[in-house]
């Protein structure tokens, strides 16, 4: 492989997804665009640092490690995250959601005013709406009551998010449906934070921003990336840090997350099959979905 890049993530923006790469290269990405790579093979995958830091030993990495950080740089990250609640004198002001992920999953959590609604679009809701805001405490007592009283989670797994897409309900009316509900029940309770100033319900839908409408069900994710193996498929959707590509064997879920902290290169033209060495297939190892995945608990 002549030449590899390093992955920084997927970043989210109004405009749409774009791929990161460290050095400061962006691949902007669109419906349609052929998304193609390799992994070099014999390669480690490395931690990718915490805080804008490389990691001081350049650690080794599960491959299946959505984090890809060691032990000593997760707990750097994590000692710095508002969301991790390892932060309590963040200035800004901040804003509470309602988010919708698929039938079943709604979740509240809060976001800075300054970001707009790029932390949902980098959570993959599907549809969301404001509850309020106001300083960084008060929106974490909020948060706080909605997960007590209604027993509203503030945290939803990506895998439980990815594995209902393929069942979302045809009309944004259906979809805003369940905040709705647990919009009208908040604004019941008692205890709300007097420095939170509430918003009205205004449902925000993202199907047509994650080019969600008319694509293809997926059949299965990708595990982790391996060396030597490679991917090339046209992207038809993207959620969140999902990309959904197409490829000869139909739908798939490609987590970016999972290319953080490898040396990737351009694939070869034939890379939806690509082979090993010795002739046989090197794809990545998939996962495809089953109908359990696809079931839900009711919300309360």
């Amino acid at each position: 492989m002549a030449q590899a890049w390093k992955c920084a993530g997927l970043r989210w923006s109004p405009e749409g997804p774009t791929l990161m790469w460290d050095g400061g290269r962006r691949s902007p990405l669109s419906w349609g665009k052929q998304v193609s790579f390799e992994v070099a093979g014999g390669r480690v995958r490395r931690c990718v640092g915490a805080q804008g830091h490389a990691c001081p030993r350049g650690t080794g990495v599960s491959g299946r490690s959505t984090g890809a950080r060691c032990e000593e740089c997760a707990r750097l990250d994590r000692a710095h995250s508002v969301a991790a609640d390892a932060v309590a004198d963040d200035p800004r002001p901040y804003r509470v959601y309602l988010a919708w992920f698929g039938p079943g999953l709604v979740k509240v959590g809060i976001t800075a005013v300054e970001r707009g609604s790029v932390r949902l679009l980098e959570q993959g809701a599907v549809c969301f709406s404001w509850l309020g805001a106001g300083p960084l405490m008060a929106a974490r007592r909020t948060e706080e009551l909605l997960r007590a009283a209604l027993r509203v989670p503030d945290r939803i797994p990506y895998a439980d998010k990815r594995a209902v897409r393929a069942a979302l309900p045809a009309s944004e009316a259906e979809r805003a449906g369940e905040i709705r509900e647990v919009y009208g029940r908040a604004v019941e309770l008692g205890g709300w934070p007097e420095s939170l100033e509430r918003a009205p319900f205004h449902p925000v839908d993202h199907v047509r921003a994650f080019g969600l409408a008319g694509a293809p069900a997926a059949f299965g994710e990708v595990r982790e990336l391996v060396p030597g193996g490679s991917l090339s498929g046209r992207l038809v959707a993207a959620a969140g840090p999902d990309l959904q590509l197409t490829t000869g064997e139909g739908a798939i879920v490609l987590d970016t997350r999972l290319m953080r902290g490898w040396e990737l290169g351009p694939a070869a033209a034939d890379a939806g099959e690509a082979a090993d060495p010795a002739g046989r297939q090197a794809r990545f190892p998939v996962r495809r979905f089953t109908s359990d995945d696809h079931r839900q608990d009711g919300l309360f």
